[in-house]
């Protein structure tokens, strides 16, 4: 029977458009995350990472969250769920005031993250991220901890995500139904960076590319921050629905040809080793199947490829990943499993491109340790280092500013001031 959670127990929950998967675990006497217990459902009520059949996404939350209960041997009552769907912004916004060369206290930091806080402004959207990355003392950028020094002027550099409220609404409302609460809601590439990245990959410059079944997430980090992010409505589903309807088969079929046979590189051996497809009728009689070759299988898949790197080149061109040439590519995600397709996207995009796996979790089930678990992992990561967020200076909930011509006059003259 399972037993009451203990103190700092920490359950991560990832909904995606293929699959639902929760995760608890538990902080060590080192610091140390150490996985108890894992849990996966096929995910039935989400499309391209937007809750579209509430009931069917309730029922896969709980069985997995129950699944990973039952594994970890206790209950747990609250979740830090993942959000992936498009239209997320990522922005720094930069604030600065005169301190007249006094030692930096404690209060001249809180007030200068109240004004940030302030002059935050998503223009009705909702804001998933606001936290202080990194501080200013006198113009000198990469300050983590300005208190005691003595400066002119203190700034600091405010990380936010924002993206629109109604799906995020969804998604806490149908979490909600499963009887959780909900911690917090963490954009997935926020997470998926921690668990694939390193602190001096983000310092140096990387981009990373998350290929999930329904949607490519496209972020870059520079400086140690995330400094802007895409989403492309395209992932690993539409190759295997590409599958499906060239070669006549189910799409479960198809999925099964894409894991075991297909890949992202040809070989003139591919044109001699044959594969057999079950029809889509194979239910019925008399119903015959027919046979391809893998090189068949990995033209279908290539085409899908071409199409989606061509989408990646220009989503990082509009983000400035352009120089320096040696910035290195991290593919993860589920896409991010089909045989060669690091050697073929370095290829493609003409860089430096490697497979991230989620790192910095003990006792990780083999089972969770690929790409397409790298946003699970993240999210405890990011639980257990708990950042600071400024809208925990606000009351308790989300923070939703709606246009309101006053204020936005106000916040204006507060970004130019800024320099925003």
């Amino acid at each position: 029977m399972a037993k009451t959670a203990p103190e700092g127990l920490i359950t991560a929950l990832d909904i995606g458009s293929s699959k639902v998967s929760a995760l608890i675990a538990q902080k060590g006497d080192g610091g140390e995350l150490v996985v108890l217990g894992t849990g996966q459902r096929e995910s039935r009520g989400v499309q391209r990472g937007y809750i579209a059949d509430m009931h069917a996404t309730e029922v896969a939350v709980r069985e997995a969250v129950e699944q990973a209960e039952r594994i970890a041997g206790t209950n747990i009552e609250n979740v830090w769920v993942s959000f992936s769907a498009g239209g997320m912004e990522s922005n720094i916004l930069r604030l600065e005031v005169d301190l007249g060369g006094h030692r930096v206290d404690q209060s001249d930091v809180d007030d200068l993250l109240r004004a940030g806080r302030d002059a935050i402004n998503p223009g009705g959207r909702m804001v998933l991220h606001a936290q202080p990355t990194r501080y200013t003392l006198d113009g000198l950028a990469g300050v983590k901890q300005p208190k005691g020094l003595h400066a002119e002027r203190l700034g600091v550099d405010i990380h936010v995500v924002s993206t629109e409220g109604a799906p995020v609404r969804n998604l806490d409302l149908c979490v909600r139904s499963a009887h959780l609460e909900v911690k917090s809601i963490i954009a997935a590439p926020v997470a998926t960076g921690l668990a694939c990245l390193s602190e001096e990959e983000r310092e140096l410059g990387v981009a990373l590319v998350e290929i999930g079944a329904g949607v490519t997430n496209v972020s870059v980090y520079k400086d140690g921050v995330l400094t802007g992010l895409s989403s492309i409505a395209c992932g690993s589903a539409d190759i295997t629905d590409d599958i499906a309807s060239a070669f006549g088969t189910r799409r479960g079929q198809a999925e099964r040809m894409k894991c075991f046979y297909g890949s992202a590189n040809m070989t003139p051996r591919d044109n001699h080793e044959m594969i057999d497809v079950a029809p889509l009728a194979a239910q019925e009689e008399n119903a015959e199947g027919t046979r391809i070759t893998r090189a068949q299988l990995i033209a279908v898949i290539r085409q899908r490829l071409d199409r989606l790197m061509v989408d990646i080149a220009k989503e990082l061109t509009k983000l400035n990943f352009e120089d320096p040439v040696g910035r290195q590519i991290v593919l993860t995600g589920g896409g991010a499993e089909l045989k060669g397709i690091a050697d073929y996207a370095q290829q493609a995009l003409g860089r430096s491109v490697r497979v991230g796996r989620p790192r910095g979790l003990s006792a990780l089930p083999e089972a969770h340790a690929g790409p397409a678990f790298a946003t699970l992992a993240g999210l405890a990561t990011f639980a257990a280092a708990d950042p600071v967020d400024l809208r925990t200076l606000e009351p308790a909930g989300q923070l939703v500013v709606r246009a309101n011509p006053k204020a936005m006059f106000q916040r204006m003259i507060a970004a130019f001031r800024a320099n925003y």
